[in-house]
């Protein structure tokens, strides 16, 4: 389609869903939360002309210059964040891969669906499902992390077991029939997930052509989402919320540290090995002239004892953050000659210092609860929560009222 036609039938397709009448048989529905993820979504994505759905919906809505992630800057830890209002010290959900001495025998990893249904992993913050389902209000998770699991004694009223392979338009279309549901079932609050932007960054770089084509696959989802709503006339009483986790950073494989050759392997325990971060477990051997030779600022990466992470990350209190951290500088991965790499170092990653804009994620906010046209300056998405929390009534969230970096997007 032309590119003056599309811009018109977007333009056309917005207007309609700003003019949408309130429902005939009374005063207006209570107002829904939905909750959309694309992961790996970089900041600076938006503005690549790749989106116009996404760049449409920003421009009659909220737009932040950038989220600010938690320290690490990957999936889980971040997801969690999203949803609780705690950063991933807090809430505990500190890696993708991570281990508890409170859960002997037990490694949380992604591809472990046992494992990751323990709610003893995922008890330490309240998603806002569980807020929610106290309150009586109907919920509804399409992907997210822990939404599969029985926290604190809830599960979303409505979830599904994560399919990578489910396509985006069935997705999409499965949201939609939630919100079929008769009115009093309907749910309040729903999460929407998509990954490809995240995957292609990985395997060819957050520069590649693939990147660009999942960008596009997804804002023809999102365009899809709104066309829909558009034709149920529930577009004065959807709060769109669209988000990233974290953003990419270029790899290459002329920028890798061999982590043995700064580590006796024989003297430590790799607890995580993450290729923007390692985390080490000590053994009775590792002596004190080992120590001062790695705990120190090397050409390419840091490392600290715990307790030493620099405060601006928030990170390193939890007892699952192994007592020895490394992180390297962006674009720059651990590799380990003791352990082959079983995929290339070009290509991209996340993990970073939460100071690198590269980490930077998507903020964009549209419905009759925000301000049309507005933008807010760089936060961190911690504020994210108790936005939601305030928009479904549910109280002053995780950290108190909504926060004055996110206030100015609500319309007056």
């Amino acid at each position: 389609m032309p590119r003056l036609l599309i811009s018109l039938f977007l333009t056309l397709m917005l207007a309609a869903c700003a003019t949408v009448p309130a429902p005939q048989d009374g005063a207006p529905a209570e107002r829904t939360v939905l909750l959309v993820s694309i992961d790996g979504f970089r900041a600076d994505y938006l503005d690549r002309g790749l989106t116009p759905v996404l760049s449409k919906l920003a421009a009659d809505g909220v737009r932040a210059k950038a989220m600010r992630p938690s320290f690490p800057t990957v999936t889980f830890p971040n997801h969690y964040t999203l949803v609780t209002g705690l950063r991933p010290d807090e809430h505990g959900i500190v890696n993708n891969t991570m281990i508890d001495p409170a859960i002997p025998g037990d490694v949380f990893r992604l591809s472990d669906r046992k494992v990751l249904a323990d709610p003893r992993w995922w008890n330490g913050g309240e998603p806002i499902w569980v807020t929610a389902a106290k309150a009586g209000l109907p919920t509804a998770t399409l992907f997210w992390p822990g939404s599969e699991v029985e926290i604190r004694g809830h599960r979303p009223g409505t979830w599904l077991p994560y399919d990578q392979e489910m396509p985006y338009a069935k997705r999409v279309d499965t949201v939609l029939g939630w919100l079929d549901r008769p009115q009093g079932q309907q749910p309040r609050f729903i999460t929407l997930y998509f990954e490809s932007v995240d995957t292609e960054g990985h395997n060819g770089g957050p520069d590649s052509p693939a990147v660009n084509k999942a960008l596009g696959d997804v804002d023809a989802a999102l365009g899809q989402l709104v066309q829909g709503l558009a034709a149920r006339k529930l577009d004065t009483r959807i709060d769109l919320i669209i988000v990233s986790d974290h953003g990419m950073a270029a790899t290459s494989d002329t920028r890798a540290i061999d982590l043995d050759t700064f580590v006796d392997r024989t003297s430590v325990r790799v607890a995580w090995m993450s290729r923007p971060y390692v985390a080490l477990e000590p053994s009775p051997a590792f002596t004190d002239a080992q120590a001062a030779r790695l705990l120190k600022r090397h050409e390419r990466f840091e490392c600290w004892k715990k307790e030493n992470i620099p405060a601006r990350l928030k990170f390193g209190k939890h007892p699952r953050v192994p007592p020895i951290f490394c992180l390297a500088d962006s674009g720059w991965v651990f590799t380990s000659s003791s352990r082959p790499e079983r995929y290339p170092l070009t290509g991209g990653t996340h993990g970073y210092d939460t100071a690198d804009p590269d980490m930077n994620g998507l903020f964009v906010a549209h419905g009759p609860s925000f301000r049309r046209g507005g933008s807010l300056p760089a936060f961190d998405n911690v504020d994210v929560h108790p936005l939601m929390m305030h928009l479904l009534g549910l109280g002053d969230g995780a950290k108190g009222a909504v926060p004055d970096t996110v206030r100015p997007a609500l319309a007056r």
